[in-house]
């Protein structure tokens, strides 16, 4: 069974915030800000990198972000958009989409020392406050909160090994799954738009069709 999987277009309410968050073998941090989703604010968390050199992110910050399935999102509505089982644009998937054809290559993230200097936080505070001031639409894709209002897993979520393999009629964990990547784009009033990707380097491609890395997948 497949995660709740999807996007919300709206508008920041709350500046961006790092925030750690302890896992077994490393630290995780997220840019945390609010947004207003059907009259309720939303809490989004983007992933920004670990403190593991083991467990990097692989990083797109795009500003001039070109891809038909803008004209899509510009049309939709604000609100929540569930995409669960979407096997198409606009449901996000690194591998099997054009979604990252015209995103050049990918960076790596620096160590993450809980300070706002290290790449990506850095750059990626300063669009968010931008899309803020401007009150820019910004999009959100990743997997709602089970509990609470919020969107996370903004980054890819197929490619994991370990407890993330993806078992057919097992849903009690947080596995892979094909078009369910994650990711930020902002409308800020530019012919082009502005685009976040990430990946963590302990994620493998290609994968199959339940999202676990094939035989002698790679780092993306």
């Amino acid at each position: 069974m497949a995660l709740a999987y999807g996007f919300v277009k709206a508008r920041i309410v709350s500046p961006p915030v790092l925030k750690a968050t302890r896992r077994q073998h490393e630290t995780q941090y997220h840019q945390h800000f609010g947004v207003l989703v059907d009259g309720a604010q939303w809490d989004v968390a983007v992933n920004v990198g670990t403190n593991d050199d083991d467990d990097l992110l692989k990083y797109k910050l795009v500003y001039d972000f070109r891809h038909p399935v803008i004209q899509t999102l510009g049309q939709t509505s604000a609100g929540s958009h569930p995409l669960t089982g979407t096997a198409a644009l606009p449901a996000i998937d690194f591998i099997r989409s054009d979604i990252l054809s015209t995103t050049g290559n990918w960076r790596n993230s620096d160590v993450m020392d809980g300070s706002e200097f290290p790449e990506p936080a850095a750059s990626l505070y300063r669009l968010l406050l931008r899309a803020q001031q401007h009150q820019s639409d910004v999009y959100v894709f990743g997997r709602f909160y089970a509990e609470g209002n919020g969107i996370h897993d903004t980054h890819m979520n197929q490619g994991s090994t370990g407890s993330f393999i993806h078992r057919p009629g097992d849903d009690s964990n947080d596995h892979n799954d094909i078009w369910q990547d994650g990711c930020l784009l902002a409308d800020l009033g530019e012919p082009e738009w502005a685009a976040y990707f990430a990946a963590f380097n302990k994620q493998l491609v290609p994968t199959d069709d339940l999202g676990n890395p094939l035989p002698n997948a790679q780092p993306i």
